[in-house]
């Protein structure tokens, strides 16, 4: 019954570290990347559809990403999905493939990227932590319908506590590898 939970619990716990890995990869380095654009939004013949399920992205320089729409008549969707996107960028398009020329990066924007990697870092934390405050939530449940002992209750909550512990020391491991990368030069 509480290796049930437990399970549940990593699994939640994994999800919210598989989220953190989604988003970090979407902030930009000083390389390209095509994780940058593909979770775009683009509209097309009224639907709405991420980038990545629309077209090839590609990093033929480190500098430049290269889109090539699936659909020849969805690169003005793109362009103008590019543009009303925060990115700041300029598609440049010579009708079959929209070129993107990443300026590098400079120390106030990396500055202002780490900030955000460090908001988004503590967002995940805090996702972790309620899962443990879930979880914990119902073992005492368990316990006082007395489902469980006690010192099943007091196993379970210190396993509990070794995998919130786990999952929150790779969150600030992925957090500084990503600081890291966005501060190289």
């Amino acid at each position: 019954m509480i290796g049930e939970l437990l399970q549940d619990a990593e699994s939640r716990m994994r999800g919210a570290i598989a989220s953190l890995e989604s988003d970090l990869a979407g902030y930009r380095t000083s390389r390209a990347s095509p994780q940058l654009v593909e979770k775009l939004e683009v509209e097309m013949y009224g639907q709405i559809m991420n980038l990545i399920q629309m077209a090839v992205i590609s990093v033929p320089e480190p500098q430049q990403l290269a889109i090539r729409p699936y659909d020849a008549n969805a690169i003005s969707a793109v362009e103008r999905a590019i543009m009303k996107s925060n990115l700041g960028l300029m598609p440049n398009n010579d009708g079959k493939v929209i070129r993107l020329n990443l300026p590098r990066l400079t120390e106030e924007r990396r500055r202002d990227l780490s900030k955000l990697v460090g908001r988004r870092v503590e967002d995940a934390k805090v996702a972790v932590r309620n899962v443990r405050r879930d979880i914990l939530n119902d073992l005492r449940e368990f316990k006082n319908e007395s489902l469980v002992t006690e010192d099943e209750f007091f196993k379970g909550q210190d396993d509990l506590q070794a995998l919130t512990d786990k999952y929150v020391n790779e969150i600030d491991d992925l957090g500084k590898q990503k600081e890291k990368e966005i501060m190289e030069v």
